[in-house]
């Protein structure tokens, strides 16, 4: 039998970030993966938002996907272009990268931690216990493992073995997607007719081209054939540019659901398992990696001991109105691409009001990944929010708030003077950093906020607790986040 501490279905960009968070914690994770290689057909999602590029940041790769990514300063939402490139971060752009590319780094990265991936297999089923669950394997393997995290995709077999329950609203309408390879050359750009929006560009392949072409009545059975896709190229441009050698044919819809429970005791979702919707926006492989990011390092300290399994509930409590957020502003570009003349009028309305600084900011923020407040009480403005990459002078000299991360180790960040916060109790856990920093704390959407004496920040680069000696909270903060005193809490 192959035993783990946790076994991850599903090897995509978030069962590979949720295996080298944990693995950073020192945790035993293995993935089940049913792809036999890295390959992975077709380019996917399209890039990683401005939050994403920052946690990867966080544990020191970002510039592994920078360095092949192509930067815009802007996102997109219902075709209506909101720049951020005045927002304050060091990554305010979406990085224009295709999956396939995403994940051969972040698969690289995982094998430099020493992750096991077993491929050819699929996770099937599972017997869940007090103590752990056994895990079916297709091949017949045997597995055991304290926690399964099902990142296994919309058609999750994790979550529907768990009968936890996929909410969300029917499909109305549906696209074609193709890479195929062409004759003729392709009339590039977006097109607009009575059906809707179509879209063809350039890909990596020489001779070919991508297209995403939306049909005339919703279809939901099947994937699309290459007559079917130059029929309807023909319909919408009289004729198919010669389209031959499919690279690779697919079909998405608006359907969007969401898991009503992240977790079920010891089994957990991640991912499109936990929430799917319509592409509008390239924002669903992003909330799927952010949450690894929420959900490694407390499955990491439930794992060994440091903190009781319910803080595995604030995985839900943080992540799922996240997820929520998005389908609502998925579903309202969907609404936006219709093509009769009220969604034409309400484009018009929309793009004038999104040309205006605060609206722009404030759904801008939303679709960067860069305003995320999770709700952790009354406070410094900081509480729950993304803590700023300050350039920090420290005893070890300049050094990067993003830099103290890498290790993915919780870190109190000292501005006052050195022993006004005492976290002796804690210090096998949490390091203490005494720094200076002269400059403004300015946070995306909300601008500048007062300076604190002193910042917790958690490994997934969130604020846990802000403010100085008189500010209460930081010891509950800190058992809270990082368990007692003590260190061992079962």
């Amino acid at each position: 039998m192959n035993e783990h501490a946790v076994v991850i279905a599903g090897g995509g960009p978030t069962g590979l970030t949720l295996a080298g968070e944990l693995a950073l914690a020192g945790v035993d994770v293995a993935i089940v993966e049913r792809r036999t290689s890295r390959d992975l057909v077709g380019s996917r999602a399209g890039g990683l938002h401005a939050r994403t590029i920052e946690v990867l940041d966080q544990r020191g790769i970002a510039e592994r996907f920078v360095a092949h990514g192509q930067v815009h300063k802007a996102v997109g939402f219902g075709r209506i272009t909101l720049d951020i490139s005045d927002f304050p971060s060091r990554h305010n752009c979406v990085l224009g990268l295709r999956q396939n590319h995403i994940e051969r780094i972040l698969a690289d990265w995982v094998a430099e931690l020493n992750v096991p991936i077993y491929r050819g297999r699929d996770v099937t089923g599972f017997a869940q216990d007090d103590t752990g669950v056994d895990v079916e394997v297709s091949d017949g393997m045997s597995m055991r493992a304290e926690y399964l995290v099902g990142c296994d995709g919309g058609r999750s077999v994790v979550r529907k073995a768990a009968d936890i329950e996929f909410r969300g609203s029917d499909p109305t309408m549906s696209w074609l997607i193709a890479e195929v390879h062409t004759t003729e050359e392709p009339v590039w750009g977006f097109r607009d007719d009575a059906t809707g929006t179509h879209a063809i560009g350039k890909l990596e392949h020489a001779g070919a081209m991508g297209a995403v072409l939306t049909e005339p009545q919703l279809k939901t059975a099947g994937e699309p054939t290459l007559s079917e896709v130059s029929e309807a190229l023909v319909g919408i441009y009289g004729t198919d540019f010669g389209i031959h050698d499919p690279i690779w044919l697919s079909r998405f819809t608006d359907m969007t659901r969401q898991a009503a429970a992240y977790r079920d005791r010891r089994i957990v979702l991640a991912g499109d398992a936990a929430h799917v919707h319509p592409p509008m926006g390239g924002q669903g492989l992003n909330i799927g990696v952010q949450d690894a990011m929420n959900l490694g390092w407390k499955l990491a300290q439930v794992v060994k001991r440091i903190s009781p399994q319910s803080l595995l509930d604030t995985y839900h409590d943080e992540r799922h109105p996240i997820a929520a957020r998005v389908l609502r502003n998925t579903m309202a570009q969907v609404a936006l691409r219709r093509p009769d003349e009220r969604a034409k009028a309400l484009r018009d309305i929309m793009s004038e009001l999104l040309s205006l600084d605060e609206p722009r900011r404030r759904l801008a923020g939303e679709m960067s990944g860069l305003d995320i407040h999770y709700d952790l009480g009354s406070g410094h403005p900081l509480r729950g929010r993304r803590m700023p990459d300050l350039d920090l002078v420290t005893a070890r000299g300049p050094m990067r708030v993003f830099t103290l991360l890498r290790d993915a180790r919780p870190v109190l960040l000292n501005f006052d003077e050195r022993g006004s916060f005492d976290i002796t109790s804690w210090a096998d856990r949490v390091r203490r950093v005494d720094a200076t920093y002269v400059g403004r704390w300015e946070l995306p959407v909300l601008g500048p906020v007062s300076a604190p004496a002193a910042v917790l920040v958690r490994p997934d680069g969130y604020v846990a607790w802000a403010g100085d000696t008189t500010e209460p909270g930081l010891a509950d903060a800190l058992t809270r986040w990082f368990g007692p005193p003590d260190g061992n809490d079962s």
